[in-house]
């Protein structure tokens, strides 16, 4: 994934709710709301470049469909590679902080 804190964050909070199925973009804000209890845990002006963003990279998949009325929505789905950067995301996440990239180093004493 990207290497700033906050973008990894996003990204994760993203590629965590399209892991149960693909959703648009309306239904992600959605799906975001209710794991925050209501508030919106990320803006719309954020939600739209990141998702391209994603797309971009290979995490992400999306089409377009026909909703009625001349209507039509983008509908984004998890790749193989997004669930494997969501589980890379998730592993160092539960790392110890000496962790990180698999090696530690000894407590002196």
């Amino acid at each position: 994934m990207s290497t700033g804190a906050p973008r990894d964050h996003v990204d994760h909070l993203l590629l965590s709710v399209l892991e149960h199925g693909p959703l648009h973009g309306y239904a992600i804000v959605e799906a975001l709301r209710a794991r925050s209890a209501g508030t919106p845990a990320v803006a719309t002006g954020t939600l739209y470049p990141a998702l391209r963003r994603l797309e971009q990279a290979g995490y992400l998949t999306g089409e377009w469909a026909a909703v009625g009325g001349g209507l039509s929505r983008r509908t984004y789905r998890l790749t193989f590679s997004g669930r494997a950067a969501l589980a890379g995301g998730r592993s160092a996440r539960g790392r110890p902080a000496g962790a990180i990239g698999g090696t530690r180093k000894p407590c002196p004493g």
